[in-house]
């Protein structure tokens, strides 16, 4: 039980930049963390819910709001996520051969591509929680995280990696064929429990499945593996899908 606890603060530290007070690292542990990526789902998108109660409660205006709400998920994460969006934009916009692609993957240095695109998701996501109705129900704040962390730890754990990402290594190590039940349960459990819970706003959990796997299908097949970068490209499309579902059904 302890070496599931390490892994789980582990994860906490890792994909998360809230404070966490446990800080012991366990190489032991490192197979178990994407095990705990819907429990840091979770803690997300609680935070990011009160946030939206407490905005709603307060009476903010509109735009400021949305302002929140919008740089929330980016701040929360310290970025990462946004990071392999950008890197993988680069590289997959270069439309080089995949030597080249994956050398630009691994290029500190932001290009054109990853700018505009930036800029254009960022963007939307803004226009779409200015787009919020009143009778949203705000919890679906809270199972767009857990959904994209649930589908990306499902699609790391099965997919062939990168032979130069870091999780081809020892990341790799220690995973099991069990992780990948592990995970398609819980997926089906928390989007079947959307729709129990929320209604129509458990159409949410679908649209961040289905931008997940389209940004996916397009990194995976471009760079020829997958990565982490590449999880986090695809995890910031499909939240920005489930948030349109948010704030247009």
């Amino acid at each position: 039980m302890k070496k599931y606890f390490r892994a789980c603060m582990m994860s906490m530290t890792m994909f998360c930049a809230i404070p966490c007070p446990y800080h012991k690292w366990d190489d032991e542990a490192r197979p178990l963390m994407t095990l705990f990526l819907p429990v840091v789902g979770a803690w997300i998108g609680i935070l990011w819910t009160l946030a939206a109660y407490v905005i709603r409660w307060l009476g903010l205006p509109v735009l400021v709001g949305a302002a929140i709400l919008c740089a929330y998920p980016f701040l929360v994460t310290g970025g990462i996520h946004m990071d392999g969006y950008l890197d993988v934009t680069d590289a997959v916009k270069s439309w080089r051969d995949l030597d080249e692609r994956r050398r630009i993957l691994k290029d500190p240095n932001v290009g054109s591509f990853a700018v505009i695109a930036g800029i254009l998701l960022i963007m939307a996501q803004f226009a779409l929680f200015a787009s919020v109705k009143d009778t949203a129900n705000l919890f679906t704040l809270t199972l767009i995280p857990i959904v994209s962390r649930t589908v990306a730890g499902l699609y790391v754990t099965m997919l062939r990696p990168l032979g130069t990402s870091e999780y081809a290594g020892t990341y790799r190590q220690g995973v099991k064929k069990s992780h990948i039940v592990v995970f398609a349960a819980t997926l089906v459990c928390v989007t079947a429990l959307g729709f129990l819970l929320l209604g129509k706003y458990g159409f949410a959990s679908l649209a961040v499945i289905a931008g997940y796997l389209f940004h996916l299908r397009r990194a995976f097949k471009s760079l020829d593996g997958m990565s982490g970068d590449i999880s986090g490209y695809a995890l910031t499309f499909g939240e920005v899908c489930g948030i349109a579902v948010f704030a247009l059904i």
